[in-house]
């Protein structure tokens, strides 16, 4: 069973590993003191060694890829598991602090809505000037945005999270890992 937890019940916890299942540029703009950086895509692969008795937490924007995550890892054997409903905005919401490492971070959702937005003057551009074909790319960039908007699947944002300026410069204070995460 999957417990939901509300930001009080995640920060009175005292034994249980936090795992933040956010990207990087998520996580490098406010995230819970405890909490341990593993990507969703990375999550089944980083927990291959984890105690499969411990208590984990998952955590993510609203609550949708923890909840993920959770019933994953219960499917893998894992037990002991949470997930902090709402997720960060819910944290935030609830007045509690957040770390940040990282002030000049752009979100995936803004770098997004940059790529998409320039994708589709470039193609309109090209589209009226050099070959109507071009407006074939305007057609793409704008049934991806619809789909990612009716799904909550973004294709282009798991795409930019694999970049390499969104992944963490340097692990500090032992705040990111994809190995077994240590208790705190």
């Amino acid at each position: 069973m999957i417990r939901e937890l509300t930001p009080e019940g995640v920060a009175e916890s005292r034994d249980a590993v936090v795992i933040d299942v956010r990207e990087y540029p998520e996580f490098a703009a406010g995230a819970i003191s405890k909490s341990r950086l593993v990507p969703l895509s990375t999550l089944k692969r980083a927990a291959e060694n984890w105690d499969r008795s411990a208590e984990y937490i998952f955590v993510c924007k609203i609550g949708q890829r923890s909840m993920t995550a959770a019933q994953q890892m219960s499917a893998a054997g894992f037990g002991n598991l949470a997930h902090l409903a709402g997720g960060i905005d819910a944290w935030r919401a609830s007045g509690l602090p957040l770390d940040r490492l990282e002030t000049n971070v752009w979100s995936l959702e803004r770098q997004v809505r940059a790529i998409a937005g320039s994708l589709v003057v470039i193609t309109a551009i090209l589209g009226l000037t050099v070959s109507r074909w071009f407006f074939a790319g305007t057609i793409f960039v704008g049934a991806g945005l619809t789909f990612a908007g009716i799904s909550n699947i973004c294709m282009m944002a798991t795409l930019l999270g694999k970049m390499p300026w969104n992944k963490p410069r340097s692990v500090s204070a032992g705040k990111t890992s994809e190995a077994a995460p240590a208790r705190t």
